[in-house]
């Protein structure tokens, strides 16, 4: 698929695809490994080496692209609201205070368990010195994993990751067997069609109330829907919005490619009779991932001729 086809408008397909050097995920730590690159202004990210084979899939780093994430505290109590406070410093120790408006919005924050449960899609304000604050309620014990998504002015399009621990007794979920059925406010969502490692596949979420297809589901930040998919192993995460054009109803259609087998969690908000719901799933892939393509022996080097003296071709 060309690169056209991926980046449209919301009408046309939008499909948002893992980054590359998937088997460095697995073994990054709660909050990342990446060093933070050289000084930079806050729209100097652009400049930055466009070989993806260095880089982390999204989510996995608390660096990246010039921008750190620096969360004011990495802890909170079970069950009560307290405020999140952050900000998006540059490698240079500066503070973005400037960024483009995506999706409605500014920033996107979305917060999950490590044990895949739990799951907000939040969006907090900005103070004039470029500290982000929104009230967060953590319901039970764990380490939670926290992504920021978005894209400084005339900077590069970023999403960072932290943890925050939440003290307590702790037991955590499983999500080894696939959910394609979700229910939430009489809301029922349907999930088909498979995830196939390294090759594009759609998928569609139709939701019904009361056994009744919903036809005029209302939009929600500029879209029918918005799907965060989540690998279980490491929680990289891939941010997809749908191929329907806002207003319609009761499918809506993503087009989703994963890079490797696994099992993944999928979280789908939607928003009808002027509430936001959230249907969450747990889907394996089908499949393999192909191999990687190597180059034949005839492109890479050339063929070693025959033994042969200077003049000896005519015998």
């Amino acid at each position: 698929m060309n690169t056209a086809t991926k980046v449209t408008a919301y009408a046309g397909v939008l499909a948002i695809v893992f980054g590359g050097a998937w088997a460095a995920g697995a073994a990054v730590g709660p909050s990342g490994g990446a060093s933070a690159p050289a000084a930079m202004d806050h729209g100097a990210a652009q400049s930055t080496s466009s070989n993806t084979s260095d880089k982390l899939p999204p989510g996995l780093s608390v660096a990246e692209n010039g921008y750190v994430l620096k969360p004011l505290r990495t802890t909170a109590t079970a069950g009560e609201q307290q405020p999140f406070q952050f900000t998006i410093g540059t490698a240079d120790g500066g503070t973005v205070t400037k960024f483009d408006v995506e999706h409605e919005k500014r920033l996107h924050l979305v917060l999950v368990r490590r044990d895949g449960s739990g799951f907000q899609h939040v969006h907090p304000e900005m103070a004039v010195d470029g500290t982000w604050s929104v009230p967060l309620t953590l319901p039970t014990a764990g380490s939670y994993r926290i992504f920021a998504d978005f894209k400084p002015e005339n900077g590069t399009k970023t999403t960072l990751g932290t943890d925050i621990q939440v003290a307590g007794s702790y037991e955590p979920k499983q999500y080894d067997t696939d959910t394609r059925e979700f229910t939430v406010d009489g809301y029922t969502v349907r999930l088909d069609g498979d995830l196939k490692p390294g090759a594009e596949s759609m998928v569609t979420t139709t939701v019904t109330k009361d056994g009744k297809p919903v036809t005029d589901l209302q939009p929600y930040l500029g879209a029918n829907g918005h799907l965060v998919a989540l690998r279980s192993a490491d929680l990289a995460y891939l941010h997809v919005h749908p191929m329907d054009a806002p207003g319609a109803g009761p499918e809506v259609k993503f087009m989703v490619e994963v890079p490797t087998s696994g099992r993944y969690r999928l979280f789908l908000d939607f928003q009808h009779e002027g509430k936001v719901r959230t249907a969450e799933f747990a889907l394996g892939t089908t499949g393999t991932a192909p191999a990687p393509s190597t180059p034949s022996t005839s492109t890479s080097a050339p063929t070693t001729p025959p033994a042969d003296d200077h003049g000896g071709h005519g015998g």
